[in-house]
């Protein structure tokens, strides 16, 4: 079947650009953005052996590579928080000590008033691992009472604990548009911005490891018993990791520099319940769309993050896409060989990578294993070495189950 490219009338007029005022990640790399930016620097991988399942012993463990975050069963939160206590609440709790972000959330705070910031983030299992755990435990048929948290079962015991956590009373949103999520919460802020319901906005996404995740994908035949390895031949399958990161949106100063979200695009392209359109169509709408508000052409772009999960279609569909937009100047690479799938935290993490393009000039390639087998269907956008240069936009790449497509562009002014 055939589908009609939207025609000039249905392109996105250029939007006012917003400014990132802060960002931070925390992945298998370490946490915050002197780690992230030392693995990409030095192509070390976070991925390791998985290790993950108190208790189980390795033969029952799922026989993969993941990219687990350290520290975070050793994370308390405090008295007034421990209702929330989870593993992906934990990590969102670690994940805002990095990088002086409590500092600067509570500054926002002070200068526009707590009810005109929003927090929206993202999540595709939110705390599902505390509801494994409640199942495990179950007492007469019940959960056991340290479980019986109606909300912490819910997909919106993330947002509402960042809630919680910082302080902010406007607008608080979870998405959860599964790999989609946390790219899908910039587009969210900036439109909440523009129509003048909020000053500024924390963003995020946080995803943490736990069974449904790990045993879900590979009922589905997704995930690689190795290191995962984006766009080269021998890929087949992903390598599912954990994260968390945000990052602060206002309106611009006049005249200040720094960098700036320009431009964000969505599409759903409804092909099927996993498996993206075979010409990856949503893929390239969702790109046009985020270029066409940017108010740039595909050239101008120096860094795109590829969503490149290593799964064989995947990321056949997106080099199509992206061959079909961008000439051979672009340099395009998938992260997920350093952090591996971090799901619902994939979108932010990866924009993280996107913005250290923008202030480092550091453009990674694919980090696979050994020398890479570049895939011949793929086109001359797909890097696997690192480069060095200075860029002035970079985007990113989100796209997640049933086809919820999102793209990013951000730049330096």
């Amino acid at each position: 079947m055939s589908h009609a490219v939207p025609s000039a009338s249905q392109t996105p007029t250029p939007m006012a650009p917003l400014a990132i005022r802060a960002h931070t990640a925390t992945t298998a790399l370490g946490h915050g953005l002197t780690a992230q930016v030392e693995a990409l620097r030095t192509r070390r991988s976070g991925l390791r052996i998985n290790d993950f399942g108190e208790g189980a012993t390795a033969e029952a463990r799922l026989q993969t590579w993941i990219g687990r975050v350290e520290g975070v069963e050793d994370v308390v939160l405090p008295p007034e928080l421990r209702d929330y206590d989870c593993r992906n609440n934990r990590l969102a709790w670690l994940a805002l000590q990095q990088d002086g972000f409590v500092a600067r959330v509570d500054d926002l705070i002070a200068r526009h008033g707590a009810g005109r910031v929003a927090a929206i983030i993202g999540t595709s299992t939110s705390s599902i691992g505390a509801s494994e755990e409640a199942y495990t435990r179950l007492d007469d048929g019940a959960f056991p009472a340290d479980l019986r948290r109606q909300l912490l079962h819910t997909p919106h015991s993330i947002g509402d604990f960042v809630r919680r956590m910082t302080g902010i009373r406007g607008p608080c949103v979870t998405v959860a548009t599964a790999c989609s999520s946390s790219a899908k919460v910039f587009a969210q802020a900036a439109r909440l911005i523009h129509a003048g319901v909020v000053d500024a906005a924390l963003v995020g996404g946080i995803d943490t490891l736990c069974g449904s995740v790990l045993f879900g994908f590979n009922s589905l035949g997704l995930v690689s018993r190795n290191r995962c390895l984006p766009f080269d031949a021998r890929r087949d399958g992903l390598s599912l990791g954990e994260a968390g990161g945000y990052a602060i949106l206002e309106r611009v100063a006049d005249g200040a520099p720094g960098l700036r979200l320009c431009g964000y695009g969505e599409s759903s392209d409804a092909h099927h319940m996993s498996t993206p359109h075979p010409e990856g169509l949503g893929a390239r709408l969702a790109m046009q769309d985020a270029i066409a508000r940017a108010g740039i052409v595909p050239a101008d772009v120096g860094y795109l993050n590829l969503h490149g999960t290593a799964t064989p279609a995947n990321d056949t569909v997106e080099a199509i896409a992206v061959a079909g937009l961008f000439d051979a100047s672009l340099h395009a690479s998938s992260t997920k060989g350093w952090t591996g799938h971090t799901l619902g935290a994939a979108g932010i993490v990866e924009s993280v990578f996107a913005l250290i393009a923008l202030e480092h000039g550091l453009l990674p390639g694919i980090l696979g294993e050994g020398e890479p087998q570049p895939d011949p269907a793929c086109g001359p956008q797909i890097r696997f070495a690192n480069a060095d240069r200075a860029i002035r936009y970079a985007m990113n790449n989100s796209f997640g189950f049933g086809g919820n497509n999102a793209s990013l562009v951000f730049g330096k002014a």
